[in-house]
């Protein structure tokens, strides 16, 4: 595969047909959801394999169907543990293949470790896209002062709203004409903004240097809203998060959080962070490269309490840190957008 830049991508051809596997997890169709909300214009159809029941409110379509409907891309909009191609999808993407359509995957397996995969696509001649892979024309970070302005989202843990969060700021700020670009660093973001960089499947000595490059010198106002991964709490992620936060160079940081979250993700014996202590060492890190950063806002996701007990802590954060607090699915993110 041709070396790729941190903002460079395959180009994907739409409409998009969603596969959205054989199971019952709807975090597993995070991806699938992320490109049916954000960018609901290439998507055609959905289909579900199996005796899964899962569905975004798409057309359902066969494969065949959606083919000739003018579908151009199978999309595996699936995120696993550990990012492998489940077995049981190999038949459908080989449909896919033989209906005439290209196959699009940002799981970390690349689709040509499969034979019967990468044999069918020979066979048919269709282009497999690999979205996690392919950056190797990295350079490692500078920390030199750049010009524009940046916001990266930051969170406690992994799966807080972090992608949500930026892509609802720059929604509003494009809403509003500022001079603005969303910068997507995981494979949902990258699928719905078009470019960007899968920042979890760089080299660790890149990390910093690929967001350098993602969010490079621009004119004085313009902003960069740069998506976050992970967290510096979580041990599994902690080293892309550090990295992101060096090659961001931000200018404000939002951090996300789920309230009601008491300890991380899938690691029950390690407990959430104290908000405070998340901010604080957040902003340190983030004082490497840019000494004038400042926490912007907080992005509370509260999925797991009441209308009114949402309201109660949003006002009790904002109070505590002097910031707008605000749930981008509730509230929108207005008040964090007012002060810039």
């Amino acid at each position: 595969m041709t070396a790729k830049k941190a903002n460079q991508m395959e180009p994907l051809k739409a409409p998009y047909h969603l596969f959205l596997g054989c199971g019952d997890s709807e975090l597993a169709i995070k991806t699938s959801r992320g490109i049916a909300q954000w960018n609901p214009d290439v998507c055609l159809g959905e289909i579900a394999g199996g005796n899964s029941r899962l569905s975004l409110g798409l057309p359902k379509m066969s494969i065949k169907e959606a083919s000739e409907n003018g579908a151009k891309t199978f999309v595996l909009g699936l995120a696993n543990a550990g990012g492998y191609v489940d077995p049981e999808w190999v038949p459908y993407i080989i449909e896919a293949i033989e209906c005439g359509m290209e196959i699009a995957s940002g799981l970390h397996r690349r689709l040509d470790e499969i034979p019967e995969i990468k044999s069918a696509a020979e066979k048919h001649g269709a282009a497999l896209h690999d979205i996690r892979h392919g950056y190797t024309d990295l350079k490692t970070g500078k920390g030199h002062k750049r010009t524009g302005k940046r916001i990266l989202a930051v969170g406690t843990d992994c799966s807080v709203g972090k992608m949500y969060t930026t892509l609802a700021i720059t929604n509003e700020m494009e809403a509003r004409n500022f001079n603005v670009d969303f910068r997507a660093t995981g494979q949902t973001g990258v699928m719905i903004a078009g470019s960007g960089i899968c920042i979890d499947a760089v080299v660790a000595d890149f990390i910093s240097g690929g967001i350098e490059e993602l969010a490079p010198d621009n004119d004085a106002d313009h902003w960069d809203v740069i998506e976050g991964q992970g967290s510096l709490f979580n041990p599994a992620f902690a080293g892309v998060s550090l990295g992101l936060l060096h090659g961001s160079q931000p200018d404000i940081i939002i951090m996300c959080v789920e309230a009601g979250r008491d300890h991380i993700k899938d690691l029950p014996h390690i407990p959430a962070p104290d908000l405070k202590d998340c901010i604080d060492l957040n902003l340190k890190c983030a004082n490497l490269t840019n000494p004038d950063v400042k926490l912007g806002g907080i992005s509370l996701n509260c999925r797991n309490l009441s209308a009114e007990e949402g309201e109660i802590e949003r006002k009790q954060l904002a109070a505590e840190f002097n910031v707008p607090c605000f749930d981008p699915m509730i509230t929108g993110v207005a008040s964090f957008v007012n002060i810039l």
